[in-house]
């Protein structure tokens, strides 16, 4: 016995798809402006994109619960320069590439999920580690606002290879 299935095609793009659209561009918005404040060390920046809750599971594993410790993990090393002095521990500066944004039609909350990578000392520096990550968002008095970060370290080239992770 053959069952039939008639699929109806107004021509009109669906009408929730069309409603997430400016959304999904916001948050890569709010991602890219973020990657310019990480690129520039602008702190204050970096941290007005996340919640005052914000949980991350850093690259090699550790966790980072609420936006002061989260902001500590972007402090740069003990040995980094101050203002144009040479380093003894290389600045790492972190860039999250995005590869999807899917957001809820019903609830304000998004999906991000890209590559990572961070390069030594500048933004154009070499790549000494990268990896995996996902994030959600979510929508707050019209902004999007990072509650939650994983990334998954998965290469690594010369001192990024050093860094240990916490047990």
């Amino acid at each position: 016995m053959l069952l039939g299935v008639v699929v109806m095609h107004t021509g009109a793009p669906d009408a929730a798809a069309q409603s997430v659209a400016p959304d999904a561009q916001a948050v890569r918005a709010a991602r890219a402006a973020q990657n310019d404040a990480i690129a520039a060390g602008d702190l204050d920046a970096v941290t007005a994109f996340w919640t005052d809750d914000i949980t991350v599971r850093r690259a090699l594993g550790a966790p980072v619960s609420g936006r002061a410790a989260a902001r500590a993990a972007f402090e740069p090393p003990a040995g980094a320069p101050a203002s144009g002095a040479a380093a003894t521990t290389p600045r790492i500066v972190y860039r999250r590439i995005p590869n999807e944004v899917e957001v809820s039609a019903q609830w304000p909350l998004a999906f991000e999920t890209g590559v990572w990578e961070g390069r030594e000392g500048t933004p154009n520096g070499p790549v000494i580690i990268g990896g995996k990550f996902s994030a959600q968002w979510v929508k707050r008095d019209g902004r999007w606002l990072i509650r939650s970060e994983v990334f998954v370290a998965l290469t690594c080239a010369g001192a990024g290879c050093s860094l240990t992770a916490v047990p």
